[in-house]
């Protein structure tokens, strides 16, 4: 297992957004895994959380404690043959490739995935996750 967690963006956002369902959850699981991995993103996750920014210094600002990490470009394949399953099984989620990179990035550097999003459980079942269900 590597020494990174990849943080996936509706974490980060239910901390920064301060989300009344979520964001203590998120909180609490990154002080924890903090303690044992280093947290990380990658361009997906900084250009999802690029969003809710009007510049990149408060952005940069507000995700000062994660690690960058490079996309491989294994992953990109990956992501695609996950994508093509997704749709053959009659996927209607719009704008789900994003997630089929993130996922498929853990997935091929070997990456534990702390996220709230369920479909990674169903494409990518070796993947390490850490979500709700997990607790």
């Amino acid at each position: 297992m590597s020494n990174y967690a990849l943080i996936d963006s509706n974490v980060i956002l239910d901390i920064l957004t301060n989300d009344p369902n979520w964001a203590q959850w998120s909180i609490n699981t990154l002080e924890y895994y903090s303690d044992y991995v280093e947290l990380a993103i990658n361009p997906i996750i900084y250009a999802e959380l690029s969003i809710d920014f009007q510049n990149i210094e408060d952005l940069d600002e507000a995700l000062i404690l994660f690690k960058r990490l490079p996309l491989p470009f294994e992953a990109g394949f990956l992501a695609g043959k996950a994508f093509l399953n997704y749709r053959k099984n009659q996927g209607e989620r719009k704008s789900t490739l994003p997630v089929f990179y993130i996922g498929a990035h853990a997935a091929i550097s070997n990456l534990s995935l702390i996220t709230r999003d369920k479909m990674y459980k169903t494409y990518f079942p070796t993947l390490n996750l850490i979500s709700p269900e997990r607790y």
